[in-house]
């Protein structure tokens, strides 16, 4: 087996590492760990990735449950319970669970990358250079360029408006766990209260009209922020801000103009970021690295496919950007109170005007051939194209659909239905309905 190198251990790159190793790769992952104590807001469907990446273990000591807070367009409300996840905890348990799949750590910053058709040299601070057959870029959204020539040819449609977010953590007193998110005339601020006192606050503006001051006037310019805000002053209740730290970042959102290559893949972050409203990073950044291993595998084992693995990994990384791109939008549009506001007027209506779920209409289902995922592998089927799935749908609990849509087609329900058994025949049925069919 080939060696494969990734670089980056969070999320992204543990689950490309997991699921090469399952299918028996030798891996080498180089991470320069983090730094800043950061904390992370996720709902129930990004533990139930985790999960099913094989990230349970590193989830045990990491979450707080906390109820959400949501004041928008003028109007508050109580959410769903969301889960603070604790990203120092969380990042222990990622390397023990790479530890105790066999995969090889080292920790370091990555000097430089030399690649080649032939193969890629890593040049590590403070370790030897290491050679790989295959490069895996899971660095986030710090991950450098391809190279100019790709980045000038990125498509100003494929990056969103310039967007910071600037972190704040301190030691307060403690109290119950919570979370909020509200919506400011210049932007949005989402805050989490930890148990033990921990407290988070990120304010997200627009970089071109927020005139921030410089770096060394910061902490004192979202303090003022801060205590401008009844609810965050309610949020907070007070209390001494010990031990202040101040983190800032791009929040942009930018794919990436080229995610796949003979022998390279980038994945997580470093193939697509979103917008922080879209939803949460880390759920974004496994839905693009649960695919990899069987696009990696494809190229290494079966190199008369690369051109279909390449396809079936870009279409998916652009499909997911742009899901995730509208379903921000939306609750940009949502609120209604500053229009003439540069931030809100710039995400509104970016990427498109199109819905971020399309209408059922079953008339308007096709089939056509496609790339999917088989044995390991990618591979080319029948699929059922439908208008909020534009990529396709292979199979629903385990029945392929473009058999069964072409007997529906010819026979009717009763006896296209008639080969299932009880359990298929209802979530089929249940699909359909959902795709708009009325026998």
């Amino acid at each position: 087996m080939k060696p494969i190198v990734i670089l980056g251990a969070g999320p992204a790159g543990a689950a490309v590492a997991l699921g090469l190793r399952r299918l028996g790769y030798p891996v080498t992952l180089v991470s320069d760990w983090r730094r800043f104590a950061a904390l992370e807001g996720v709902s129930q469907r990004v533990l139930e990735a985790l999960r099913g990446a094989g990230l349970e273990s590193a989830l045990a000591q990491a979450l707080h449950p906390s109820q959400r807070q949501v004041a928008w367009n003028g109007e508050e409300h109580a959410q769903n319970v969301e889960y603070l996840l604790d990203r120092p905890a969380f990042d222990r348990g990622l390397r023990d669970a790479l530890h105790e799949a066999g995969v090889t750590l080292i920790e370091g910053r990555v000097r430089a990358v030399q690649s080649t058709v032939l193969g890629h040299r890593v040049q590590v601070e403070g370790a030897e250079a290491l050679a790989a057959s295959f490069l895996v870029e899971a660095r986030g959204r710090q991950a450098p360029a391809l190279d100019k020539a790709l980045r000038r040819g990125l498509a100003a449609g494929l990056r969103g408006p310039e967007t910071v977010s600037l972190l704040n953590r301190w030691q307060g007193p403690g109290g119950t766990a919570a979370s909020a998110v509200y919506s400011l005339e210049d932007g949005w601020a989402w805050m989490a209260r930890r148990a033990d006192g921990q407290c988070y606050w990120q304010l997200t503006l627009d970089v071109a009209s927020a005139r921030l001051p410089d770096k060394s006037r910061l902490l004192a310019y979202c303090r003022q922020r801060r205590q401008a805000s009844a609810l965050a002053r309610e949020f907070f209740a007070g209390g001494e801000e010990q031990q202040l730290q101040l983190h800032a970042r791009s929040s942009t959102a930018i794919l990436s103009p080229q995610v796949c290559g003979a022998n390279w893949l980038r994945v997580g972050d470093a193939a697509m970021a979103v917008d922080p409203l879209s939803g949460n990073g880390i759920f974004q950044s496994l839905s693009s690295a649960l695919q990899a291993p069987a696009v990696i595998n494809t190229l290494l084992q079966r190199p008369q496919r690369a051109a279909l693995a390449q396809r079936f990994h870009g279409q998916r990384v652009e499909q997911l950007f742009l899901r995730f791109a509208r379903i921000g939008r939306d609750f940009y549009a949502a609120e209604q109170r500053w229009p003439e506001q540069a931030f809100w007027q710039a995400r509104r209506g970016w990427p498109d005007p199109q819905p971020a779920h399309a209408a059922a209409d079953f008339a308007a289902l096709r089939i056509e051939r496609a790339p999917v995922l088989r044995d390991g592998l990618v591979d080319e089927a029948d699929v059922v194209i439908t208008p909020d799935q534009p990529l396709g749908i292979w199979h629903v609990q385990g029945v392929e659909l473009a058999p069964l849509l072409r007997r529906l087609r010819s026979q009717g329900a009763a006896q296209a239905l008639a080969v299932l058994g009880p359990e298929q025949d209802r979530q089929i049925r249940s699909w359909l309905l959902t795709q708009g069919y009325r026998p």
